[in-house]
């Protein structure tokens, strides 16, 4: 049966990696060291027969798509649809600044993950509304192909969730690693596989079309 291969990656470790944060939509830049991460990812895919590669468009993702582009002479399609989940008022903000400036929709959130809205921001299921339909527009585009997808932690999530048919209140019960690797395989019946999980190696058995 036929089957597109996603390879989905999250981009880099990023400056003010050290708290965590909401970055959001902020176009956030790559330490050196999260570039070296999405070099390193692109000599693990080396041996891949990619057919496409896809990104967001924000600047942490630009990179670890080019690297991944460039040595194959592949075009990048970049879409503001697979940006991060937008925080609104709360981009660039510390869980700490969060817990202090916004103390009730702090806990209004932790109450209700998928659905609370940020303020000025999204909800996870505002998200995914986004994020879903784009990613069918990907498989549509290359059915039976091999293709790369670099995104964000957050929108990784809503993807491996809607692959695994789970419910996006569970959304972190899977973590997603600066410049992990995560394999899912989308067959013509609409059936789909997880592969691999935030992995920081690829399996030679997932190296083949």
């Amino acid at each position: 049966m036929e089957r597109t291969r996603l390879f989905l990656i999250r981009h880099g470790q990023v400056e003010g990696f050290e708290s965590k944060r909401y970055n959001g939509q902020k176009n956030v830049p790559l330490t050196a060291h999260g570039r070296r991460q999405l070099e390193a990812v692109a000599e693990r895919l080396a041996g891949v027969p990619l057919d496409a590669v896809w990104s967001s468009d924000l600047d942490r993702c630009r990179y670890g798509a080019e690297c991944l582009a460039a040595p194959r002479e592949l075009p990048v399609v970049y879409s503001e649809r697979l940006r991060e989940l937008h925080a609104g008022e709360w981009e660039g903000l510390s869980w700490e600044d969060l817990k202090r400036r916004y103390p009730t929709e702090w806990q209004a959130r932790l109450a209700d993950i998928s659905s609370y809205r940020m303020p000025s921001g999204e909800s996870f299921r505002d998200a995914a509304q986004r994020v879903l339909p784009e990613v069918g527009r990907l498989l549509d585009s290359h059915p039976g192909q091999n293709v790369a997808l670099v995104a964000h932690g957050g929108v990784n999530r809503i993807i491996l969730l809607d692959a695994l048919g789970a419910s996006l209140d569970k959304v972190f019960c899977l973590e997603q690693d600066y410049a992990c690797l995560n394999v899912i395989d989308y067959f013509a019946d609409g059936y789909r596989t997880v592969r691999l999980m935030n992995a920081d190696h690829l399996p030679e058995r997932l190296c083949t079309r």
